[in-house]
């Protein structure tokens, strides 16, 4: 540079106010500019000729299946105390659990694990792989998880021994290693070889969907019952994961024979120590699956006594995170836990609830479903989803403002045909229509007839869906004139719990006289005590 053009460039001092700040405005143009173009797609190839989408805007914001909303609450949910115990042991970002001097173990902290997320665009599409991939990160963050960044890759079918093609799975290294990633998470569910020859490229912790919604299921357990049955679905899928390092779980425990064996009580084939810990937990599933069995009675005879009483029985079921639990404290004031997450509540609810001409009934709140339900779950919890299989009527929560909620109506009602519940009646309900666009509204109804849209965080709907529910559930339609003896109170009371219609009561010298309207099974047992008109 000359001295010329030294003294014709100018100098910090010479600068104004309003040039310092036209400089800044250019450099942060410049890092939106950046951002933004980070946060789109891009083509890329995978280095087996395969393109693939990269997806760089899964940090920026919540994920798609989690609502932006702040005000996640109403006033029917009540103090929401257990959500406060909840997020009292979430893991914090920033903790580490590396130690920098061994003496400090009993103030080791948490880690909050930095995770990578990669998923295959093998049909349906770009849009549905993406969909698949903010799911995915929602369940992440719900597992209290960082989502640094995503990959998916256009391929015809996953590969045989590392999921990715060669050419991905050397980039997905690269991305763990630029971001200090401490785990990758598939959106699959992963076979033992895959997930081995994947770790073995990216050098960090793998694991996939399935392990993922485990893991979720064994954070948010409370109950007894809940508790044995994610641990069943979870020794399940360990069974034929097990694997140990190096030689450890290939040593005998006998078989030694001569002078060097181990003596007389010795000798044998041995058995290795992964065979142990597969009889082991074998063993634990059958005491598990034992457990399960023996809680059973316990819930039928609760169930048995509502069909005995002849109370309707309606069971709320939907998509995770669509409100079905928000929608059980708006109709009953349950006060149950509502979180902004996925499987936030897995333990079934009942509470009694009226038709607004006062009809009894009750309802549940069932766990959540989601894309690719593990099946171990759909066996372990099938004694909780039998409360949607034994109901009358079923309301079907939607959360009409997901990117794709006819996705989500499918998913669940796969699960309907698991558990048999297909032929039950049901009613579509169209959550968070505050939030949803109103085209998909319209669509959404023009696809599912019986649908009520409504909002459990402001309202809207409700009367609408009582009325539906009113309409749908089955009610007494024998009418009767009875004379019950004093003797008989218990007939009276029985009349008064069940969901009879008494519509007149008068006490006369030879009893009571009542005119009722009850069910036919209900019409048998009264037949005795009928009187004519």
């Amino acid at each position: 540079m000359t001295n010329h053009d030294a003294a014709s460039e100018p100098q910090p001092q010479d600068l104004s106010a309003q040039d310092i700040q036209a400089v800044i405005d250019r450099i942060l143009a410049k890092e939106e500019a950046a951002t933004a173009k980070g946060a789109g797609h891009r083509a890329e190839d995978d280095g087996d000729g395969a393109p693939s989408a990269r997806r760089g805007g899964l940090t920026s914001g919540k994920a798609l299946a989690l609502s932006e909303r702040d005000d996640e609450h109403s006033e029917y949910d009540g103090e929401q105390r257990d959500l406060e115990e909840r997020r009292a042991l979430r893991r914090t970002a920033g903790l580490s659990t590396e130690l920098e001097d061994v003496t400090e173990v009993e103030y080791r902290q948490l880690r909050l694990e930095r995770v990578v997320l990669a998923g295959l665009w093998s049909e349906g599409t770009l849009e549905d792989a993406e969909n698949s991939l903010q799911e995915l990160a929602a369940l992440a963050e719900t597992a209290g998880s960082e989502v640094l960044d995503g990959i998916v890759q256009r391929r015809l079918k996953p590969d045989a021994g590392t999921f990715l093609g060669s050419g991905k799975a050397q980039e997905l290294k690269d991305i763990v290693y630029a971001t200090g990633a401490d785990t990758v998470i598939v959106d699959s569910e992963l076979s033992p070889s895959q997930r081995r020859g994947l770790e073995d490229i990216v050098k960090v912790k793998v694991i996939d969907r399935t392990a993922l919604i485990l893991d979720i299921f064994a954070q948010h357990a409370k109950s007894r019952e809940g508790k044995a049955q994610v641990e069943l679905a979870q020794l399940e899928y360990l069974l034929p994961r097990l694997r140990g390092w190096g030689e450890s779980m290939s040593r005998q425990a006998g078989g030694r024979v001569g002078a060097a064996g181990g003596g007389i009580g010795s000798r044998g084939p041995g058995e290795t120590k992964i065979e142990l810990d597969r009889r082991r937990i074998r063993t634990r599933m059958s005491k598990l699956r034992r457990e399960i069995a023996g809680m059973k009675p316990a819930r039928e005879t609760k169930r048995a006594n509502r069909k005995r009483n002849e109370v309707p029985s309606v069971a709320i079921a939907g998509y995770t995170n669509a409100g079905k639990s928000s929608l059980l404290n708006r109709l009953t004031d349950a006060g149950v836990l509502v979180e902004n997450a996925l499987f936030a509540t897995l333990d079934p609810t009942v509470r009694r609830a009226e038709t607004p001409d006062g009809l009894p009934y009750t309802l549940s709140d069932t766990v959540g479903f989601v894309r690719s339900l593990p099946t171990q779950l759909v066996e372990a919890f099938r004694s909780t989803l039998e409360e949607v299989a034994d109901a009358d009527l079923i309301l079907h929560v939607v959360d009409a403002s997901h990117p794709d909620p006819e996705g989500q109506i499918a998913a669940v009602r796969e699960v309907f045909s698991e558990v048999d519940a297909r032929k039950i009646p049901e009613i579509i309900v169209l959550n968070k229509a505050d939030a949803a666009d109103p085209f998909v509204l319209e669509r959404l109804r023009q696809h599912e007839p019986r649908n009520v849209v409504v909002s459990a965080r402001t309202g809207l709907g409700i009367e609408e869906l009582k009325q539906a529910i009113s309409a749908a559930i089955p009610r007494p339609d024998v009418v009767l004139t009875l004379l019950i003896p004093y003797s008989r109170g218990d007939l009276l009371s029985k009349l008064h719990e069940s969901s009879s219609e008494i519509r007149s009561l008068e006490h006369t010298a030879d009893g009571t006289v009542a005119r009722v309207v009850v069910r036919e099974e209900f019409a048998a047992e009264l037949e005795p005590f009928v009187v004519n008109d």
